[in-house]
């Protein structure tokens, strides 16, 4: 019997790649997509592999449609993908009044449009093997935070077509889950961000313990995890009682700009 097919975005970033590592221990066979091609290779010569060339190290920019239609050819090519893992992201934390017109459309071309067109074109061959399909958002997915506008904005509607997408496919073989790490210890993370969530006495993971998370997930029948009990109990009252979460973001906010630039 041939090995799993894993298709992982972002595979050149820190949760992504331990992600890689978790998913290659299990012998599934990783087509790893991402901007950086040099940590690209040196993840596939890394990861445990049955021959050479095992792995498949793809360098793309998921906003550009050649890319993705490439990818996508490439996995019909194949024939075969058993899971998707839209894990690519970008961010930058300015105030919304500061945003340039390019990281905003940097910002949802990578982080909500490639994981639906991802999807969409990969379908067919998920379906053929009981596929799963994991979309990777963010405890800010959930809570609405200051100078996360248009992060926020992306996140909220990944949540939002994972969630729509599972009912939609829940009479099919294909699954769909939502995973929701918390702040991470990654690139996507400036220092000023560590800074900010070290004033404000907000906990950081690392990529390891995220990864083993998001394999928690990926072994569950749940459709949905988050990481974090305190973030996870604040995206709760945020949906039952926002404005409790408006006054202590409110009380917050000054400190929050003392961070931005």
């Amino acid at each position: 019997m041939s090995a799993p097919i894993a298709v992982l975005s972002g595979a050149s970033g820190g949760i992504g790649a331990h992600i890689a590592r978790q998913l290659a221990s299990r012998s599934y066979r990783l087509v790893l997509l991402g901007r950086d091609v040099d940590a690209l290779h040196a993840l596939q010569r890394e990861l445990p592999s049955a021959e050479q060339s095992f792995h498949i190290a793809l360098q793309v920019d998921l906003a550009n449609d050649a890319d993705m239609s490439r990818v996508i050819e490439l996995i019909h090519d194949i024939g075969r993908c058993d899971l998707l893992v839209n894990n690519a992201g970008v961010n930058a934390m300015v105030p919304f009044t500061s945003l340039s017109r390019e990281e905003l459309d940097a910002t949802l071309a990578v982080n909500i449009r490639a994981p639906m067109l991802l999807s969409q074109g990969l379908l067919p061959i998920l379906a053929q093997n009981n596929g799963v399909i994991v979309n990777v958002g963010s405890s800010f997915g959930a809570i609405g935070y200051p100078m996360q506008a248009h992060y926020c904005a992306s996140k909220f509607a990944l949540r939002g077509f994972s969630e729509a997408l599972a009912r939609e496919l829940s009479d099919t073989s294909v699954q769909v889950k939502y995973f929701a790490p918390r702040a991470t210890q990654t690139a996507i993370n400036s220092d000023k961000v560590t800074a900010l969530n070290k004033a404000l006495g907000n906990a950081m993971d690392t990529p390891e313990y995220v990864a083993k998370e998001f394999m928690h997930l990926l072994d569950s029948t749940e459709r949905r995890r988050s990481v974090g009990a305190k973030e996870s109990f604040f995206a709760k009252i945020n949906a039952l009682w926002p404005k409790v979460v408006d006054n202590a973001l409110a009380k917050q906010l000054s400190t929050i700009k003392q961070y931005m630039r």
